[in-house]
């Protein structure tokens, strides 16, 4: 399931395809913080007792120019974003999510992995897929492929407000195989997972939320996991420190008319456990503010300004450029959709501080900062 799956689902859709629009249309995966928008009116099809099913999909490309790269990436590339397909039955006991494709993940302050790696490297070409039973509207028990709790921001581009993840996502995982329990309280809604932390395939993380509607307007999330064994293997989605450590989240989420701010804390540790190659221990702290605000219906604007210091032991591992180091970062992401289709450019910039010789930017690892600059485009369909 390559670049194929997600044209041959746009030929069907724009090909004339009946789309069934529902009165409501229930909430369909994958979650978007916007400012990007899934189509309002998506393809379905009754599939008889299993019920309605619903096909959407995103599709984008991706151009990148920046300063100092590693010494694996060209300083300006072009890249598939996305081309994945979503079927899903989001209704009624027995419910289901699958998505399949290829996904480029660009994050601030780390090497531009090209999608097809990306791809084969992480989470595979289905990433996320679940099965959901839903006895009541209150709760619900899902397991398969599942989407972290932990973190502010989503996984993939189009999910985002910005097209890049940050700083503080990096730190976080973002798919686990494992299993997880939901139920709504009036404003209160909990969640509780048994996984696998960064896609260790040890099944020994346990994760949990509570999220506050106060009201309309704001909302507070307050979001906790950790390692209560420890995973000696490791591998480019598996990082060794992070996954045996663990990790904390306070998200504030304010809406106001064509504002949305949502600024929030967080916070990981590594032990030591010399057994698994541990040799001291390791923490970061960092702070993060995500906004947005939509001039019209078609023109918006993103942004995120983030702080992340590391500290710990000398022989302990390096988290972030080096033992004591620190960044910062800004982005700023215009944003353009027109029903389907969307635009978006993005500058950021990154600077490190304290660094460890070898482990920041550029070909030797040396330099400081980083600048890039983004534009996607596609469709979501």
């Amino acid at each position: 399931m390559r670049i194929s799956i997600a044209a041959v689902a746009t030929l069907a859709f724009l090909s004339g395809a009946q789309v069934a629009v529902a009165d409501s249309l229930p909430p369909l995966m994958p979650g978007m913080a916007g400012p990007l928008a899934a189509n309002a009116a998506p393809y379905s099809f009754d599939a008889g007792e299993l019920g309605k099913i619903y096909v959407t999909g995103a599709a984008s490309a991706l151009a990148l120019s920046q300063s100092h790269p590693s010494p694996a990436n060209d300083r300006s590339t072009g890249d598939w974003g996305n081309a994945q397909i979503f079927i899903q039955k989001p209704e009624g006991l027995v419910q289901f999510f699958l998505q399949g494709g290829i996904y480029a993940i660009p994050s601030l302050g780390t090497p531009y992995i090209r999608a097809e790696d990306m791809t084969e490297k992480t989470f595979g070409y289905l990433p996320q897929a679940f099965l959901k039973i839903a006895p009541t509207s209150d709760f619900s028990v899902m397991a398969g492929k599942l989407p972290t709790l932990l973190g502010a921001e989503y996984t993939f581009t189009f999910e985002n407000m910005n097209i890049e993840r940050g700083l503080l996502w990096n730190q976080t995982n973002a798919v686990t195989r494992g299993v997880q329990a939901n139920y709504t309280a009036g404003p209160l809604a909990f969640a509780l997972s048994w996984n696998d932390g960064y896609y260790s395939n040890r099944y020994n993380w346990l994760t949990g939320s509570v999220a506050w509607t106060i009201n309309a307007q704001n909302s507070l999330t307050i979001i906790g996991g950790g390692n209560l064994g420890h995973t000696a293997n490791t591998d480019f989605a598996t990082p060794l420190a992070q996954n045996n450590g663990e990790l904390f989240d306070i998200i504030y989420t304010w809406t106001s008319g064509p504002w949305t701010l949502s600024p929030g804390l967080q916070y990981n540790r590594v032990g030591k456990n010399t057994s698994i190659g541990i040799a001291g221990d390791a923490s970061a702290f960092g702070a993060a503010v995500l906004g947005k605000y939509a001039f019209n219906e078609s023109w918006s604007l993103a942004g995120r300004v983030e702080y992340i210091d590391s500290s710990g032991d000398a022989a302990g591992p390096n988290i972030l450029y080096g033992q004591g180091s620190n960044a910062w970062s800004a982005t700023v992401t215009p944003t353009y959709q027109y029903k389907t289709f969307f635009g978006r450019a993005e500058a950021s910039y990154v600077t490190a501080g304290d660094i460890t010789s070898g482990s920041a930017f550029g070909p030797t690892g040396n330099d400081r900062s980083q600048t890039r600059v983004l534009f996607e485009a596609g469709m979501l369909f």
